[in-house]
């Protein structure tokens, strides 16, 4: 498997010619002859984030700065894969913090958000893993994450709801108990 270990790139593509058997396709007709191939290739990018190293993703980026106001990072779009159904979701993130001596490379928190869409997921605990690696490595004072996002498992099957959005928040720090500046970030992140 490109990228990473387990099932060998033939293995997958007889696997996967035979879902398309068993769906009722004809898998050597040509315009599907490619599209085993190219799905390993696009699962292998979306799950791109089991085989990165978490500790590397805000290296170089860490700065000693003694601000201490709420820094936001807002509208940083992400595709994740449902892991129940492996059909995308995808939306923002926007990730807010409070410096306590340390600030991150604006790049750095996009890379934090990449890191945990790019695997099997569920939008709850990705927004969580975000928050809690972003706690540890800056250590702000306070800091917190809302992640909204469209659920293809939800949109092109089930209950079909084309325009539900779900939207989830983690808090860390004074965030959880400031109430003042929750809605100062909440307030922020609004479309308007």
């Amino acid at each position: 498997m490109p990228g990473g270990k387990g099932m060998a790139a033939d293995d997958f593509a007889e696997g996967l010619r035979a879902l398309l058997r068993r769906l009722g396709e004809d898998p050597d007709r040509p315009g599907l002859a490619e599209t085993p191939r190219r799905v390993l290739e696009s699962l292998t990018y979306l799950t791109r984030g089991l085989r990165e190293d978490a500790g590397t993703l805000t290296e170089g980026g860490l700065f000693e700065e003694e601000s201490r106001d709420l820094v936001l990072v807002r509208d940083i779009e992400f595709v994740s894969l449902c892991e129940h159904h492996l059909l995308p979701f995808f939306g923002h993130a926007h990730v807010g913090y409070i410096p306590d001596g340390r600030i991150l490379g604006l790049s750095r928190i996009a890379r934090v958000v990449d890191h945990f869409a790019c695997r099997p997921q569920v939008q709850e605990r990705m927004t969580r893993q975000i928050a809690d690696h972003l706690a540890e490595v800056l250590g702000p004072r306070g800091l917190g994450v809302q992640v909204t996002a469209v659920h293809l498992c939800m949109v092109a099957r089930g209950v079909r709801k084309q325009d539900a959005q779900v939207v989830s928040f983690a808090w860390r720090g004074s965030l959880e108990d400031d109430v003042r500046t929750r809605e100062e970030f909440l307030r922020a992140t609004a479309k308007g």
